[in-house]
């Protein structure tokens, strides 16, 4: 009797598992694939910001950590800097860094310190969304900061990965790398297939 209703609970348990499993599997971001919506508030204007509603646009999601020291490469440089404005200049275009960082962990910040340090950096971006909670991240798969994704006017994840092909934190790398963003956005805006649609992401891992 013991014996029975120890596999029963295995049998529960383990069919429980695939449930959320294959859920979290469905959602992530999957290049070629419609980019997975969420709704979250503008750290900037305390306003909702939800993905579907910019549909007809194209969305960069930037995640970052203003500790990391790959986010200050391109950001102390102002490799960051340039790639947002280059990107704003098209008027449909929008520009969202999340922060994924959990409370308590490296790169965590309020609504107030988020506004300090875009305005300190002299970022050009649409919106700052914070997501502590991590479920943002999780639900597009973001891995470092940086992590770069374009999702195109169709609501479709045209770009996933790294910001460019230089993976070190010395600012000198920048001259001559290839800025797969700038580039997925110019081949986008062309009405072009993205060249290189997907990279291996560099940076430091998202605090979750």
């Amino acid at each position: 009797m013991k014996f029975k209703k120890h596999i029963l609970t295995a049998v529960m348990f383990l069919t429980a598992l695939p449930f959320t499993s294959a859920n979290a599997m469905d959602a992530a971001a999957k290049v070629g694939a419609m980019a997975p919506d969420f709704t979250a508030t503008d750290a900037l204007t305390g306003e909702s910001f939800k993905l579907s509603d910019h549909k007809g646009e194209i969305v960069v999601l930037e995640w970052s950590n203003h500790d990391c020291p790959f986010v200050r490469k391109h950001y102390d440089s102002g490799n960051m800097q340039d790639t947002q404005k280059e990107a704003l200049a098209n008027e449909n275009v929008k520009w969202v860094t999340i922060v994924s960082s959990a409370e308590g962990k490296q790169g965590y910040v309020s609504a107030d310190e988020a506004k300090k340090i875009v305005m300190d950096e002299g970022a050009s971006i649409s919106a700052k969304i914070l997501d502590p909670s991590g479920e943002i991240g999780h639900l597009y798969g973001a891995q470092t900061t940086p992590h770069m994704y374009v999702i195109n006017a169709e609501g479709v994840l045209a770009y996933a990965g790294a910001i460019d092909d230089k993976p070190s934190p010395s600012a000198a790398s920048l001259e001559g790398a290839t800025n797969y963003v700038k580039q997925a956005l110019g081949e986008i805006e062309a009405g072009e297939a993205v060249s290189v649609a997907q990279t291996k992401p560099y940076g430091c891992g998202i605090k979750y």
